[in-house]
């Protein structure tokens, strides 16, 4: 995470600059080391009041908190715990939704036989399978012998059927619900 700081109205010390930067990258255990996120945090000084502003971006992330008291060290406490919890709460809906995706697969292979004219149904094989992409579904389907692969794609984060043609390329079933 890629934390900039913008200071206006004020000198800070560098006994501030270590403190701010070490509570504000407490806040990258919610959300990963991932260096797609951004955080740009403004510290200013009013008069007699000290103001914080926090702009967190990246990953599906925009949040934004602002906080102001009498003392700067208080105002980057009372920001740090307020955007704490707004990434706290935006990751655990994240993961809330995450959870409801795992999916039980039912796969029935039949064989053609037919007795008294019906198909007869050999076996089912139930499994869950985390999210894949596309070029990992087509190369689990190349090492197999298997036909058809049911998956959920992970870019589209819904379930899909994968065949392999007659022709030796592949297809994609896509139901859009």
């Amino acid at each position: 995470m890629n934390i900039e700081f913008t200071f206006k109205n004020f000198e800070p010390s560098e006994h501030l600059k270590k403190y701010a930067r070490r509570r504000f990258e407490k806040i990258g255990r919610f959300i990963g080391k991932s260096p797609a996120l951004h955080m740009q945090v403004m510290l200013s000084v009013d008069k007699y009041n000290h103001k914080a502003e926090i702009q967190l971006t990246g990953e599906g992330l925009n949040i934004n908190a602002t906080e102001q008291s009498k003392d700067m060290y208080a105002t980057i406490d009372m920001i740090s715990d307020k955007i704490s919890s707004q990434v706290r709460r935006s990751s655990d809906k994240l993961h809330s939704r995450h959870k409801s995706r795992d999916v039980n697969v039912d796969i029935y292979s039949y064989d053609l036989l037919e007795e008294d004219g019906l198909q007869v149904v050999n076996g089912t094989e139930n499994f869950s399978k985390k999210p894949l992409h596309m070029d990992e579904a087509i190369m689990q389907l190349q090492q197999t012998e298997n036909e058809v692969l049911v998956f959920i794609n992970a870019d589209l984060e819904r379930v899909n059927v994968l065949y392999r043609k007659s022709n030796g390329d592949f297809g994609i079933i896509d139901p859009i619900v």
